[in-house]
């Protein structure tokens, strides 16, 4: 497991980890704004629960640096694409954020986000993302600062949507890691009996399992469950949790599964009875 310091402020002191994104508006669609559409509203309803990391954009990041007391750790996200539509546009873009590891320590961030976006038939995107890796990596070096890598691959030419094709993610969370990632987030696989393969391929780098879209409660705790038992680190989900019409309930819930190897019958319960 990398050595970074800032880590230690990701990870729980078990070597686990749920960081709740909240990064979504940085990437100009209408749905992704359901449930934050008040960033400060959002923000305080996730950390009430206390999760131990809260994903945002460098323009967001202030709603949890501003807080007082005992927080959870900043995740930063540092690039901005366009391939999360409905109708893909007919030129792909990832750009990172300008002097992006600069901003993450004076925002004191505790980790920064890239992706590594691999689409059909369109090689120029995912050499982009090679490209910020490879940037974000050597000014990491620098600063001190931990770099998490989300491989993530899509399927369709004409539309956003993730392939969970195992003998696709493998590869590409490998090249993530043979690029210096010292934190992968990945998306499971459709057969989650496999995903050891996914945390085997990472080498002893922690790997934390991507949400994803919006599903019913009993579906994402069993997930939960199921990848945190085949050797997951923890969880970064983010519609599931602002989305919900307990957010707070839902982030109390997963932490459970994550941090005290809840099952999901348990989880219900926790966010059944919950307060908002």
């Amino acid at each position: 497991m990398p050595s970074l310091p800032r880590l230690n402020r990701l990870l729980a002191a078990d070597g686990k980890c749920f960081d709740v994104a909240i990064d979504h508006g940085f990437f100009d669609e209408p749905a992704f704004l359901a449930g934050i559409e008040d960033m400060r509203v959002a923000v305080d309803r996730v950390c009430r629960a206390m999760p131990d990391a809260v994903q945002l954009s460098p323009g967001m990041a202030r709603h949890l640096q501003a807080r007082t007391g005992v927080k959870p750790a900043l995740v930063l996200r540092t690039d901005v694409a366009n391939v999360y539509g409905n109708l893909l546009p007919s030129r792909l873009f990832s750009r990172l954020v300008d002097d992006a590891v600069a901003i993450s320590v004076r925002l004191d961030a505790a980790c920064v986000v890239c992706n590594i976006l691999q689409l059909p038939n369109q090689p120029a995107i995912h050499e982009a993302c090679i490209e910020n890796v490879a940037s974000l990596r050597a000014a990491c070096d620098a600063a001190g600062m931990p770099l998490m890598v989300e491989p993530l691959v899509m399927k369709g030419t004409e539309s956003y949507g993730v392939d969970g094709d195992p003998k696709k993610i493998i590869p590409l969370v490998r090249q993530a890691v043979e690029l210096g990632a010292d934190v992968i987030k990945a998306d499971p696989t459709d057969d989650l009996s496999i995903y050891h393969k996914v945390v085997e391929t990472a080498a002893g780098i922690p790997v934390l399992v991507r949400g994803g879209g919006r599903a019913p409660d009993e579906v994402i705790f069993q997930r939960t469950f199921d990848v945190m038992k085949r050797g997951a680190s923890g969880i970064v989900y983010g519609r599931n949790v602002i989305q919900h019409a307990n957010p707070t309930g839902m982030t109390r819930a997963l932490m459970a599964i994550v941090h005290e190897n809840a099952t999901p019958e348990q989880a219900m319960k926790i966010v059944a009875g919950a307060s908002k």
